[in-house]
């Protein structure tokens, strides 16, 4: 599948190149060529920025699996993971990795997210029995890891606030949006979980899987309740501590009780982070594969048109169009992390940061995944080349996701 969609974002793009060359635009083939290399080097640059990430929190992992945390957090959640992923032994530290990897992203901190996951990955690699196809745990793992739900999108706070001041908006809470995007992952977690149990053939309705759920609704609404009340100021101070304060709250948990059961923590760290440097190379290839692609497709002009043919459909269908100018951000958030966060800019820029339009690009950002460069990354990290169907049940998150989101957008800000 992967295959496939490479090929085809390579092909037609350059096909549509072809056309707009014919008519006129005799500067597009240098653009292209000059995206091509600008995507080599950003997917170099990328990998070299994680070795050192990989390589803090590899060794952070370290302590806590000398130390005993990771075992203890995985027979902590063991109810609720023998149901979704039957496949994973009892007390296998790929459980313990799983969860240390969803809790970041629950926190929005993507720099702790990523080497866990890729940690998660290569101790679900030891469990596959053919280590060149995707194993039903490995691709459960990836689209949860798509669609994981975030508490915090902090960094989309922080670019609202920083476009409100350049808009002179006064008293704008940038963090209004957390409620929203809150929901809109749920949905999207939600749809990913239940299209690979489908697949899978398992059966969600045990009381561990029911009472996760049963939880984490109440843990939204205690969330609401507290934050929504406070000052825009002190909820966002708030949402930072809270996030940066669980993470460095953990390392010191992990390095304190280590030391406590006599563990040497510094070689530890040490042994674990050794490992990072080569999970980083191992991952450019894959990595800058899958972004020479999506240049060629989205430089060629292609994602325009997808988009205006949405646009035109829906105005066919006498619906409302007010969120399609959001659409994009979503649409490129599958492809780039980065397009998607620049696409989101250029919508707070144009309708303003607290219209419709870029209220809804912001929950966009903070509730969808990119879920091709997870794909190329995490499978790349283990040189998995079969992915079955995590291609599709990933898109199929997406997919549902962002019209969950566009949904939750109409009801919260829509004539507002």
């Amino acid at each position: 599948m992967l295959n496939r969609i490479w090929i085809a974002f390579v092909l037609v793009g350059f096909a549509a190149a072809v056309v707009q060359t014919a008519q006129g635009d005799l500067d597009l083939f240098s653009r292209l060529l000059g995206g091509l290399f600008d995507t080599a080097k950003t997917g170099f640059d990328i990998a070299l920025g994680l070795t050192g990430v990989m390589s803090l929190w590899l060794g952070i992992m370290k302590i806590g699996e000398r130390g005993g945390l990771i075992p203890l957090f995985g027979r902590l959640v063991a109810p609720f993971f023998r149901r979704i992923f039957p496949e994973i032994p009892p007390g296998h530290p790929a459980a313990g990795s799983i969860v240390m990897n969803a809790s970041a992203n629950l926190l929005g901190l993507d720099n702790a997210a990523t080497p866990l996951g890729l940690k998660a990955m290569r101790e679900l690699q030891e469990l596959n029995p053919q280590k060149d196809t995707a194993s039903n745990p490995m691709i459960m793992f990836l689209v949860l890891n798509t669609a994981g739900i975030t508490l915090i999108p902090t960094s989309v706070i922080a670019i609202r606030q920083s476009m409100a001041v350049q808009q002179g908006i006064a008293g704008f809470n940038a963090a209004d949006i957390f409620l929203p995007t809150l929901l809109s992952t749920f949905v999207s977690f939600t749809a990913g979980l239940v299209a690979v149990a489908a697949w899978q053939r398992i059966n969600l309705l045990s009381a561990p899987v029911l009472a996760c759920f049963g939880g984490f609704a109440a843990l939204m609404g205690g969330l609401y309740a507290w934050l929504a009340p406070l000052p825009p100021a002190q909820m966002a101070q708030l949402i930072g501590l809270l996030g940066s304060g669980i993470v460095v709250s953990i390392i010191a948990l992990f390095v304190g009780v280590a030391a406590l059961r006599g563990v040497d923590v510094y070689e530890s760290f040490v042994d674990g982070a050794k490992e990072g440097f080569g999970v980083a190379v191992q991952i450019v290839p894959y990595l800058i594969a899958m972004l020479a692609a999506i240049s060629i497709f989205r430089t060629s002009g292609c994602m325009d048109y997808l988009v205006g043919a949405i646009r035109n459909a829906v105005l066919a269908l006498g619906l409302d169009a007010d969120f399609v100018p959001a659409l994009p951000v979503g649409l490129m958030k599958t492809l780039s992390g980065s397009g998607a966060r620049g696409l989101m800019v250029d919508v707070m820029r144009t309708y303003g940061v607290d219209s419709f339009q870029g209220r809804l690009a912001a929950i966009i950002q903070g509730s969808t995944e990119t879920t091709f460069y997870v794909l190329a990354v995490y499978f790349g990290s283990v040189n998995i080349t079969r992915t079955r169907y995590a291609v599709a049940c990933g898109l199929i998150a997406d997919f549902v996701g962002l019209i969950g989101a566009i949904v939750i957008g109409y009801l919260f800000y829509h004539g507002a």
